[in-house]
């Protein structure tokens, strides 16, 4: 029996050079612009999370604008409800994906059908029946329904509307899928109606969605760890961990040791070793949105970059140290600031609610000029925020 390679040593800096690039963060437009290629970042991303705070433009929105410098709100309308190339559903979070790969998200609805939603047990068959009978006439937002008797809600995120409940329940459950949105207020229809297919695809196997996981973070991390391929899906990572070590062997991934790492194992293709990477320009900078897939898994985040995000929206203002939704300035292959930002929609305004030095930033050589490069992307930032 072969003894496993002994990992390739790999500083932080070339980790950082490593996942830049494979986010796309190295180039200022790598995916073009219009509706294709909010497809095109959505597939070589995966996902691109949803979240509803918008005390600056929406995480969705903020997370294609940082890889399309031309990005507008209407493209991402058009991939979706148009062009039907991306749609929605869960992966750690509720995210838009690719349409091509919806196969490998339905064992999931079908889990959800066959054994029901933890949490949506309380939905009755009454209220079910109700919404299908009206989705089946045609698309349905929940403001179309007012006969709803509200009820009690039983966890916090919960809607006290019993129609949007069974909403919920069926988009989990694939019958139903999100075909537009306005804001947040979602229109529901009836998968296959919005995607013209007569039956749905072939749901892929255990096998095949483990390769895609893999895959997946292969191509828009780069340098992965079974925590960050199996963010929150800690269920899968021993399907994963047996897929890794096969690829080992047979010398399509390479094992590496990144500095400060510890005892936690990383692995990259060998082209991204041979690649070499030519840096990062100084000038580049993105105003990155906290549930940016560079910095949602913090841990990580921390590790390849030295920075601890501190998410604070849900912490007491007196015990604030970056702000309320302070977002990380990456300059570069640094990340040297965190801004807490607040768009003034009516004064038509972005305002500067605290700035804060992280990283090299706090080093006061060169930061005149350093601030003066954020300066200018606060510029460009705040006419995406404040466009209509």
């Amino acid at each position: 029996m072969s003894r496993a390679p002994k990992p390739l040593p790999l500083t932080t800096t070339q980790a950082r050079q490593i996942w830049l690039h494979a986010q796309r963060l190295d180039e200022r437009a790598p995916f073009g612009d219009g509706a294709q290629a909010v497809a095109d970042a959505v597939t070589h991303l995966g996902y691109v999370q949803i979240d509803t705070i918008n005390v600056i433009e929406r995480s969705h929105h903020h997370i294609l604008f940082s890889r399309i410098p031309s990005y507008r709100r209407a493209d991402l309308r058009q991939a979706q409800s148009v062009d039907r190339s991306v749609f929605e559903y869960w992966t750690h979070a509720l995210s838009y994906v690719p349409s091509a790969d919806f196969r490998f998200f339905l064992p999931a609805m079908r889990e959800h059908k066959r054994e029901g939603h933890k949490w949506y047990a309380s939905v009755k068959l009454a209220d079910t029946r109700k919404v299908m009978r009206l989705l089946r006439a045609g698309p349905l937002t929940i403001r179309d329904i007012e006969d709803d008797v509200l009820t009690e809600k039983e966890h916090l995120w919960q809607s006290r509307k019993p129609s949007k409940r069974a909403l919920q329940l069926a988009f989990y459950t694939g019958v139903a899928t999100i075909s537009a949105r306005l804001g947040m207020l979602k229109t529901y229809d009836m998968m296959t109606r919005h995607f013209g297919w007569d039956k749905l695809p072939k749901p892929a196997s255990a096998k095949e969605i483990t390769a895609y996981l893999l895959d997946r973070a292969l191509r828009s991390q780069g340098v992965v760890s079974l925590d960050s391929i199996c963010h929150l899906d800690a269920p899968r990572k021993k399907a994963v961990a047996s897929l890794i070590a096969a690829r080992v062997r047979r010398g399509d991934l390479v094992p590496v040791a990144i500095d400060g790492a510890g005892k936690q194992e990383h692995w990259v293709q060998p082209s991204v070793l041979e690649d070499g990477g030519e840096g990062l320009s100084p000038d580049l900078v993105h105003i990155l949105s906290p549930f940016d897939p560079l910095i949602i898994q913090r841990k990580r985040t921390n590790l390849i970059f030295g920075y601890n995000h501190l998410f604070e929206a849900y912490v007491p203002k007196a015990k604030r140290k970056l702000g309320y939704f302070a977002l990380p300035v990456l300059v570069g292959d640094e990340i040297v600031a965190a801004l807490d930002l607040k768009a003034d929609r009516q004064a038509k305004k972005l305002l500067m609610q605290k700035w804060t030095w992280v990283g090299q930033g706090k080093k006061t050589v060169g930061r005149k000029e350093l601030k003066r490069k954020i300066e200018d992307e606060l510029d460009r930032f705040e006419r995406f925020q404040l466009e209509e």
